[in-house]
């Protein structure tokens, strides 16, 4: 007779938390899908789990070293997943949050059902993930840049097919040219025959009669792709620009993966962007806010605009110059600075004759 408590490695005055965390503990430790897992392993301690999860079934199992609930296992001379043949399954769905590959268990029992489609003959290219960096002019106006990079591309010996053209195909003996096989798996929710994709022809039902000796069948080398970007106008820091089919080769004329672009914007030492709007401090003499004045200001990119101050205007707030921000409706928010002169003597007094007078009014 086994001994739950030993399979799960808990003493016998084990509390409910102590026994899930030692079953989840175990449980991963075992799963047969998982490297070094144990299948044997794994349905003791589902078994034992099963037990002394129940306070039923654990109460009879500690009285009298088994069980007599119906589903109780092998203790009860059930299958193991309660029930006869494996139905009315006792398993507790709550307790398998932390299996990362359950999603795969009902994969495979769903495909083999028919209730999923058959995976591709041949694995799509990789997605690449390139940066380039422009200057913000550039991200303003806008810019084609050509990129080159390395990747594997289609095999020119063969033209991506992977094997000699001349030699052609045959039937794929180990399916028998039906593309597919049928095998037997083992899971805890008991055993599964399913169809699944056969191995040798990837699906297909045919394999080549000689492969080709440069890409060795795969249908791909290493090699390099260029390609011509297109920066659009207004493009932000950080933006990812995709471009189709320009990523790895597919294996054996399967689709190519994708190229994303991610655009980094350099800083400006003059303007400073925030959204679509740019921002710049410019330095002024305090009389053109006393007299207000218009000043002729560089803009992004070497243009110019005209800034009107109005008279008496508080350089604590901003003016804005419509249309010259990143994009044609986003602004060029200017700061004024306050530019102190040095004053000889004539000016001072005239400073202070200034002074006297505003302090009449």
């Amino acid at each position: 007779m086994k001994d739950y408590y030993q399979v799960l490695g808990v003493s016998r005055g084990a509390s409910p938390e102590e026994i899930k965390k030692a079953y989840r503990g175990l449980a991963h430790k075992y799963h047969p899908d998982k490297a070094g897992g144990d299948e044997a392993k794994f349905k003791e301690v589902n078994e034992a789990y099963q037990i002394l999860s129940d306070v039923k079934k654990r109460a009879e199992y500690d009285r009298f070293g088994r069980t007599f609930s119906a589903g109780g296992g092998p203790a009860s001379g059930g299958d193991g997943f309660g029930g006869p043949a494996g139905w009315g399954w006792d398993v507790n769905f709550g307790d398998m949050g932390n299996f990362g590959d359950l999603g795969d268990i009902f994969e495979t029992f769903f495909e083999g059902m028919g209730m999923k489609p058959r995976r591709k003959a041949y694995e799509r290219g990789t997605d690449l993930e390139l940066g380039v960096e422009v200057t913000l002019e550039e991200a303003k106006f806008g810019k084609t840049v050509n990129l080159e990079y390395g990747t594997r591309v289609a095999c020119e010996a063969c033209k991506g097919l992977g094997y000699r053209a001349d030699a052609g195909l045959k039937r794929c003996e180990h399916c028998g040219g039906r593309g597919e096989i049928r095998e037997s798996r083992n899971t805890f929710f008991g055993n599964f025959v399913q169809v699944v994709t056969c191995n040798e022809c990837r699906g297909t039902g045919e394999v080549p009669v000689a492969l080709c000796h440069d890409c060795k069948g795969e249908g791909r080398n290493s090699g390099k792709r260029s390609v011509q970007v297109e920066i659009r106008s207004g493009v932000a820091d950080g933006q990812i620009i995709k471009v189709k089919g320009m990523g790895e080769a597919g294996e054996r004329k399967a689709e190519a993966g994708d190229l994303y672009v991610r655009v980094h914007v350099k800083s400006h030492p003059s303007f400073e962007r925030r959204g679509d709007d740019l921002y710049m401090d410019l330095e002024v003499p305090v009389t053109d806010i006393i007299l207000g004045k218009k000043r002729t200001i560089i803009v992004l990119g070497g243009g110019k605009a005209e800034l009107v101050i109005p008279a008496g205007f508080d350089p604590s707030q901003e003016l804005k110059i419509h249309g010259e921000g990143m994009t044609k409706h986003a602004s060029l928010i200017v700061r004024l600075k306050i530019k102190t002169p040095r004053l000889n003597s004539k000016a001072k007094k005239l400073v202070e004759e200034l002074e006297k007078l505003l302090g009449e009014e």
